[in-house]
């Protein structure tokens, strides 16, 4: 059972979000309506996954997500926000944000998308991981020509590599490359280890860098 927290400022919507999740057999451990609030109950209770607003009273949303960051809460936080804006994305996402949604998504979307966030996986609005990969493309520096202490992936893992950096869920990597669910995450663990990464958008990013989602 996942345990989730849900922070939004508006009781409707984040009563109306934790019924949802409790109905779909998640845990909600919390529930809190500002970023002070949500600092203090995600270190009391933990959960797998914070489901959280941006435009909340402060700390905000971002904030909230970079000092859980900067901490090295294992907590990952999953962003639902009215706002689709690329700069709220992408402020979400360089705080240690592992997906974002908008409020505008349905019920099925929201279940699958924590569930998802709780595997590892980074989830995205439809629309919005192209944004997030074209920022981190844009930002990155050129690879340094000779790495003769990189380490060594096996193709299957530079192929697997190739497609996280497309923003592929892990469920749709192992369609298109006929593999089971569970292979495609020893083979991100695998290569998360290998690399010295931590998180699938740390992943991402390495990928972006190296022109591997080209």
């Amino acid at each position: 059972m996942v345990r989730v927290m849900v922070v939004d400022d508006h009781p409707l919507w984040r009563e109306g979000v934790a019924r949802d999740l409790t109905e779909a057999g998640l845990e909600v451990v919390a529930t809190a309506a500002n970023g002070t609030e949500a600092m203090n109950r995600v270190l009391a209770t933990r959960p797998e996954v914070l489901l959280l607003d941006l435009n909340i009273p402060a700390p905000d949303g971002v904030e909230v997500t970079a000092r859980l960051t900067q901490r090295g809460v294992d907590t990952k936080v999953l962003v639902l926000s009215a706002s689709g804006e690329q700069q709220d994305v992408l402020d979400a996402v360089k705080a240690g944000a592992s997906g974002y949604l908008v409020k505008s998504a349905s019920r099925e979307a929201l279940l699958d998308a924590v569930q998802a966030v709780a595997r590892g996986e980074s989830v995205f609005t439809p629309g919005l991981a192209g944004l997030v990969l074209g920022e981190y493309r844009r930002l990155s520096e050129a690879p340094p020509a000779d790495e003769p202490d990189a380490p060594r992936l096996t193709d299957r893992e530079t192929e697997v590599l190739r497609l996280v950096a497309k923003g592929l869920t892990y469920r749709q990597i192992a369609e298109r490359l006929v593999l089971s669910h569970r292979t495609v995450q020893n083979h991100v663990q695998n290569t998360l280890r290998k690399l010295q990464l931590h998180n699938r958008v740390e992943l991402v990013r390495y990928a972006i860098e190296r022109g591997l989602d080209d």
